[in-house]
């Protein structure tokens, strides 16, 4: 098995997932979410594989979807279509890449997301589909396609950080760094980035020390705990949502911009406190 948008390697009872896009801060490509599964299923069929570790090759884990891609480039693409557009299909797309990242979190092994440089918008629904997240301190999380362009589909913010700290994150798009976000309880640990690799390591190895029977049934009672408060209902709301964001006056007025004068001067002006304007052409 051959991949193009990440790498994958194992050391004993441990499978190394890494992004490997550097020169685009592992930007998610149309290809990476389907590589990232069959990863996860690679992993899963291996029985020498005890635990998946998950991480970004370069400055960063993930910078999100490509905008250079998907807002930037003139016209349709996957995940925007001309008006009038189609939800359901924009649904179908989008509903494949959900359960693309959540093949981390239904995972019959433990995975264990490394987060250095960023994990924003889709970057940061990967590494909150893992099991569990250690950041570097200097890192920075954060969903900024909330002000206008998304919606997280794996709706894990607020399953994590309960309803007033996922508003508060989501309301606003804020980024934040390690030490935030160990404190509002979205990660489990954020260390200096000189030691994330021996706490991720650490980790990993001390969970590769269970039998992988163990590891599994503890695994999916807690996961089924979220199922009954309705994980898959949320999820198929947010994905809806993600592309009604896309196709809104303000969603359309940001593609434009994206084509006009490229995603950086579009993404500037998201993200930079303004008033989110539904004129531009």
């Amino acid at each position: 098995m051959t991949f193009e948008t990440l790498t994958y390697e194992t050391d004993g009872r441990i499978a190394r997932l890494t992004l490997n896009r550097p020169e685009r801060l592992n930007a998610i490509s149309a290809e990476m979410p389907g590589e990232i599964r069959r990863a996860v299923e690679r992993a899963n069929d291996d029985d020498g594989i005890h635990v998946i570790v998950v991480q970004g090759a370069g400055r960063a884990f993930c910078a999100g979807y490509d905008l250079k891609d998907f807002a930037e480039g003139e016209g349709e693409n996957l995940y925007v279509q001309e008006m009038p557009w189609d939800p359901m299909l924009d649904y179908r797309r989008m509903k494949a890449n959900t359960d693309d990242f959540f093949a981390l979190w239904r995972s019959d092994k433990p995975t264990i997301c490394k987060v250095h440089g960023f994990a924003v918008a889709g970057g940061s629904d990967i590494a909150l589909s893992c099991d569990i997240v250690v950041m570097a301190e200097d890192a920075k999380i954060g969903y900024p396609p909330a002000r206008v362009w998304g919606c997280p589909t794996t709706a894990m913010w607020v399953y994590r950080l309960g309803a007033e700290k996922a508003k508060r994150m989501l309301l606003t798009g804020d980024l934040i760094d390690g030490r935030e976000a160990k404190d509002l309880g979205l990660v489990l640990d954020a260390v200096p980035a000189a030691q994330l690799d021996d706490r991720v390591d650490g980790l990993a190895t001390r969970m590769a020390g269970v039998p992988r029977n163990q590891l599994m049934m503890q695994k999916m009672m807690i996961n089924q705990a979220y199922e009954n408060m309705g994980l898959a209902s949320t999820q198929m709301i947010a994905t809806l949502f993600d592309g009604i964001t896309r196709h809104t006056k303000e969603g359309m007025a940001f593609k434009h911009l994206a084509e006009r004068e490229g995603f950086k001067e579009a993404v500037a002006l998201r993200d930079s406190g303004q008033a989110i304007p539904d004129d531009i052409e």
